[in-house]
């Protein structure tokens, strides 16, 4: 599908394009402070959260920075610090 700027892109559709770009902050993951209930994971609007072998990963190819896992998150696991460009 190509894409034109400032064009309206199908819902649902933002795993097929890396959109991590886009960012002025990241998640950054403090795995000792996380307890692994999932809620960031549940509330990634996109999807970049996962949990593989009992340990949350963020992927920054499709995370947007909006900050709702950090916000989420019941131990305060996530800060949201400033993408270095």
């Amino acid at each position: 599908m190509k894409i034109t700027l400032g064009a309206v892109v199908k819902g649902g559709s933002s795993l097929e394009y890396k959109t991590g770009n886009w960012r002025d902050q990241r998640p950054i993951l403090d795995m000792e402070a996380c307890k692994l209930c999932g809620q960031c994971e549940s509330v990634c609007p996109d999807s970049a959260v996962h949990v593989e072998n009992e340990v949350y990963l963020i992927d920054y190819n499709f995370c947007k920075g909006c900050g709702l896992c950090a916000y989420e998150c019941p131990t305060e696991a996530i800060k949201m610090v400033k993408e270095e460009k």
